[in-house]
């Protein structure tokens, strides 16, 4: 991977990662259609570290907030129906389902989560979720209302994001629509949720960089900043634009670039 492809992937990942579009499966298209080398699954889950660092400092008051109280409260019974408190233990609940699919699936993931079909099948299929979920949810709960059902639910939506196409933001974002969250709120609680998760994987894939035909060190660490950089600036943007509008929007995208992929990849114009 030449510095150019380390750039366009960074931004891809950056773009992509907030936005209910997939990022893993944007990371195997964009190759595709330029006719790049696969980067490698190492090469997503670390950069995907790089927009874990824009979560960290964009609610690093929230964080650190939640933290705080989380500890506190292991001490004093009285701090335990804080919401804060109660947000750490269901991040904490949240990425169980995860963790424990990410393990038992680690090989399928690895191989069969980098084929194309996969990858179209699952943008088109994912889509009428979300519009279900824009359809039939009510969008009344405030994040302060989040219980133990809600971190469990959406933990397993999260854990759906494994397959490349789904989009965990997506996942989880829909998740919370379904169990009655506003959007903003939903989308609050999906970056929060998706900290220990990601930052997990990627440290696990740091092993894997440079293997084979693989990215190496250098093209992700370049990918992997500009992942955070533009990141940030999609999780500002992500929070004010669902304030006035749905996710119906990215369904469309997703439509049309499931689509492609299924037609290109048939024709043998992308592998």
């Amino acid at each position: 991977m030449d510095v150019l492809q380390a750039i366009v992937l960074g931004i891809v990942q950056g773009l992509t990662e907030f936005l209910p579009v997939s990022s893993s499966g944007h990371l195997r298209i964009v190759p595709a259609f330029f006719g790049w080398e696969d980067p490698g699954t190492a090469f997503t889950a670390v950069t995907q570290i790089g927009t874990m660092l824009a979560v960290l400092v964009y609610f690093r008051q929230d964080l650190l907030r939640i933290g705080t109280t989380w500890f506190a409260s292991l001490r004093d019974p009285a701090l335990r129906t804080d919401i804060d408190a109660r947000m750490g233990w269901y991040i904490l609940l949240g990425t169980i389902p995860i963790s424990i699919f990410g393990l038992a699936f680690s090989n399928q993931i690895e191989d069969g989560g980098r084929d194309l079909y996969l990858i179209g099948i699952a943008l088109i299929v994912f889509s009428f979720v979300m519009l279900a979920a824009e359809r039939f949810g009510k969008r009344l709960r405030e994040i302060e209302t989040l219980n133990r059902r809600d971190g469990i639910v959406i933990g397993f939506a999260q854990a759906i994001a494994l397959i490349p196409g789904v989009s965990r933001s997506g996942a989880t974002i829909s998740a919370g629509l379904f169990l009655g969250l506003a959007r903003p709120a939903a989308a609050r609680y999906s970056f929060l949720l998706s900290i220990p998760a990601v930052v997990l994987s990627g440290l696990f894939q740091l092993r894997n960089i440079g293997d084979g035909d693989g990215a190496g060190p250098g093209a992700t660490a370049i990918a992997t900043l500009l992942a955070f950089v533009v990141g940030y600036a999609s999780i500002a943007f992500l929070l004010k634009f669902l304030v006035k509008h749905s996710i119906s929007v990215f369904v469309l995208y997703r439509l049309a670039l499931g689509v492609a992929v299924l037609v290109l990849a048939s024709t043998g114009a992308i592998s």
